[in-house]
């Protein structure tokens, strides 16, 4: 499961986007105290030779975006001078040069620093004075590549199809020799740069060490066993070398990289196990205030904005864990209000949860309640005569349902529209047979309830009216169905 040290191949000086943001919004979101050692303020003074009257950004990652803080002209010899009273938050960042091209350097306690490189070079000829931090990341940088050429080439040549096996196994040990040595010059690193940036970012890139797990003989599916062992080890020490004390590391690509990695690749993406990691991974971010700010916002931002069907529970959790526990000093209080409100609706119509009651006035002429519908299958069915998605959604869930409601489907119906007549035409006119609630005033509280804020919207609810799907396109009903009928062994 350990991942291979030449896949993070990535040139220092390459071509990329850069956002235009405003600092004090950049600042004032991830709340980054700055507070650091030494002279006030900051200087950073760069000379480029060749580039006279030219335009030079001060720029910084933040995850896997980059923003610009900054941007000046050069003056007729090349130079200028990016200063201000604050110190800048400690992280990765980058003077871009004219035709997009940059270079990487750290801030961290120095931040008086000289640089000076060539325009037609910036990479062969740059040089720091004022931060021998910067001077041996320089140094790191060149290493760094040239071990990853060489550990690329020799895993392009194992795909040679050609190979004998006597010269596969030689490759093999070739490569396996070359990523121990990687692995040796990152410790080295680490080691000989500790408390630094420079050594945070070095040991990051340490994937977690190999495991072989001990399954007795005799156990059944043990190759199973073992993959799943070796699974578990290595998402239980998958931040093993990521330093979460270490806050530059949030101004760089290697704290939001690892977040990507671990919870698109890594955890399943199943609500509880989503859950179990977030808090784990909370509690480990606690040391640092502004990690764990980040970390916390950043999960919350990727499960507050994904389409996969059970993550707002996700976001309720960690409403309820953290901010709307008092740890979110970050928050605003209006904020925090919109995230209760919205917090309120989800929470009673999260996938394992009982569906609340729908009592309303009938089709029929008279009231029906969810609670009564003895079915295998409900379907809950928020919809409205003149809605255009509900047109093509409408037709689709009738068909399904005079097709199956002998097969122990039944479907509730609710219609979000006021007007009757309305209502009445379009059931009358589309042969709607099944459950036609009507409760224009919102009685029941449907809305709040169930979260209506747009049409159609469509709950699967099991005999105990248990909610096991929501929010499915009507075409994927019949499906979903199908396949919960053969998991539940039905």
């Amino acid at each position: 499961m350990a991942g291979k040290l030449y896949r993070r191949n990535r040139s220092t000086y390459r071509q990329m986007n850069f956002r235009h943001a405003a600092v004090v919004y950049i600042i004032a979101f991830f709340s980054l105290s700055g507070l650091l050692n030494g002279q006030p303020g900051h200087s950073i003074s760069v000379r480029v030779d060749g580039a006279p009257q030219s335009t030079v950004r001060l720029a910084y990652h933040v995850g896997n975006q980059q923003y610009v803080r900054d941007s000046l002209v050069t003056d007729s010899g090349g130079s200028c001078t990016f200063r201000g009273a604050e110190r800048l938050p400690s992280g990765v960042y980058m003077i871009v040069l004219p035709g997009n091209t940059f270079f990487e350097f750290l801030l961290g306690d120095d931040q008086h620093i000289d640089i000076s490189c060539d325009a037609k070079n910036p990479g062969g000829t740059l040089l720091f004075r004022g931060s021998d931090e910067n001077q041996r990341f320089l140094e790191y940088q060149k290493k760094w590549k040239v071990l990853q050429e060489e550990a690329v080439s020799l895993s392009a040549g194992l795909r040679d199809s050609s190979l004998s096996k006597e010269e596969t196994a030689l490759r093999k040990d070739k490569l396996a020799a070359q990523e121990k040595k990687m692995k040796q010059y990152l410790l080295q690193t680490a080691e000989t740069n500790s408390g630094t940036l420079l050594g945070a970012i070095a040991r990051s890139i340490i994937p977690p060490e190999p495991y072989v797990p001990i399954v007795p003989a005799g156990t059944y599916n043990r190759d199973s066993v073992s993959r799943l062992l070796s699974y578990i080890h290595y998402k239980d020490h998958f931040f093993d070398n990521v330093d979460l004390s270490q806050p530059g590391l949030i101004r760089s690509p290697i704290l939001g990289g690892r977040l990507e990695q671990f919870f698109r690749q890594v955890v399943i993406q199943m609500p509880d196990s989503i859950i179990r990691e977030a808090d784990r991974l909370l509690r480990k971010s606690a040391v640092n205030d502004d990690v764990f700010q980040y970390v916390a916002v950043w999960i919350m931002n990727r499960y507050a904005s994904s389409e996969i069907m059970g993550h707002d529970a996700v976001v309720v959790h960690l409403a309820d864990k953290v901010y709307l526990a008092g740890k979110a000093p970050w928050a605003t209080k209006e904020y925090l209000a919109e995230l209760e409100k919205r917090v309120s609706r989800l929470r009673s119509s999260l996938i394992g949860q009982k569906a609340p009651e729908l009592l309303m006035n009938s089709f029929a002429g008279h009231y029906v309640s969810l609670y009564d519908v003895e079915a295998e299958y409900t379907i809950v069915y928020f919809w409205e005569p003149d809605c255009g998605h509900c047109k093509v959604a409408t037709p689709l869930l009738r068909d399904y349902y005079n097709d199956n409601r002998d097969k122990g489907i039944e479907v509730f119906a609710v219609c979000t529209h006021h007007e009757r007549e309305k209502w009445e035409k379009y059931i009358v006119d589309n042969g709607l047979n099944w459950i036609n609630g009507w409760d224009p005033e919102r009685l029941s509280r449907f809305d709040h309830f169930y979260n209506v804020d747009s049409t159609p919207l469509i709950y699967i609810l099991d005999r105990q009216k248990k909610i096991i799907a929501k929010r499915l396109a009507a075409e994927d009903v019949s499906s979903f169905i199908e396949a919960y009928r053969k998991y539940a062994g039905k």
